[in-house]
């Protein structure tokens, strides 16, 4: 599992954590107090933390976009803002949809402060990412994020939907999971070209490239909802299970028209919450029908994909190896 943070993402936090601090700054100290819990700047006492937040790998997207068009990273600055800010917009509400009492090994925003104060701290970091565009932002750029943020909302309505659907098929929880998460990212990597000034070959290269990136990282990280560490998620082993998620490894193990496919849908079916060893036994079921080895396929070939796609930016050769670096890094979680 790759733990080493990239270059390229280090770069990135230290050009965006300042100017992120900056645009947190000016909303009302009542937020601005919630937003700097959930951004890790602060403990929940509101003392300064070490914790860091997330790791910026959106924006660092973004940023490498713009170069990898010819241009600064510095000019990318305000769309790689945005895509952050709307990438916490979408967890804070997120953890109150899902009931997730836990987010980086720390209480998360409605945990700690209410369900009504954590709705307004994700619109308002909604709001703030599109200010942080600037009123003469191009056009497109913006058009770009407020494309995504629809696409996220459809997404992330699926998937609660998909929750009380008795049947999902495999090509609809696929197509949830590249709104819910490959949207923002194709985001990242296109609004990075756009205020780059890509031409729209480059522009729609390294669109396509965030695009099978996202759906990559939304699918390991469905196999991390089911098999990853506590230490690695952040959350509770066997999260999604718990919660009866319809994850995409969940929906091809119910797919499957195996016997373990058969035997995941009657407990998933069952209405009282499920102990430890039910939760095993679910995981179990997955793995053995087969869903597992198919989830992993998957990513790898969305993997390939997205770097077949840079092929056509014709970016400087660093930062080629930068957007492979961090694609691998993204996805290589648990594979």
């Amino acid at each position: 599992m790759t733990t080493t943070l990239p270059a390229p993402v280090g770069a990135a936090q230290a050009l965006v954590q300042p100017a992120l601090r900056k645009a947190v700054a000016e909303l009302h100290p009542s937020m601005r107090r919630i937003v700097g819990y959930h951004l890790g700047w602060t403990d929940e006492l509101g003392h300064p933390a070490s914790d860091g937040g997330g790791k910026a790998l959106r924006p660092t997207l973004a940023l490498l976009s713009a170069r990898a068009v010819g241009a600064d990273a510095d000019v990318a600055l305000p769309g790689a803002l945005a895509v952050e800010l709307v990438h916490n917009f979408s967890l804070v509400h997120d953890d109150v949809m899902d009931g997730d009492e836990e987010r980086r090994h720390r209480p998360t925003v409605w945990k700690l402060y209410g369900v009504p104060a954590a709705i307004l701290a994700g619109d308002a970091m909604l709001t703030l990412a599109v200010e942080v565009l600037g009123p003469a932002a191009d056009p497109a750029a913006v058009r770009c994020l407020t494309d995504a943020v629809q696409e996220l909302i459809v997404g992330q309505a699926e998937d609660i939907e998909f929750e009380e659907c008795g049947a999902v098929d495999l090509a609809q929880c696929l197509e949830m999971a590249a709104g819910k998460t490959g949207a923002l990212m194709r985001c990242a990597t296109e609004i990075g070209a756009v205020l780059g000034g890509g031409t729209p070959e480059q522009v729609a290269a390294l669109r396509a490239f965030g695009a099978h990136l996202g759906l990559a990282f939304q699918l390991v990280d469905d196999l991390l909802g089911i098999w990853g560490a506590p230490a690695v998620t952040g959350k509770p082993v066997l999260s999604d299970l718990r919660s009866r998620k319809k994850s995409v490894p969940v929906v091809a193990a119910l797919n499957s028209q195996t016997r373990e496919g058969a035997e995941l849908a009657l407990l998933y079916a069952e209405p009282e919450p499920s102990d430890e060893a039910q939760l095993r036994e679910m995981a179990r079921l997955v793995a053995e029908s087969g869903a597992l080895e198919w989830t992993r396929r998957e990513a790898r070939a969305q993997v390939l994909q997205a770097q077949g796609c840079l092929e056509h930016v014709g970016a400087p050769t660093e930062i080629d190896l930068s957007l492979r670096e961090l694609a691998a890094f993204m996805t290589e979680r648990d594979l």
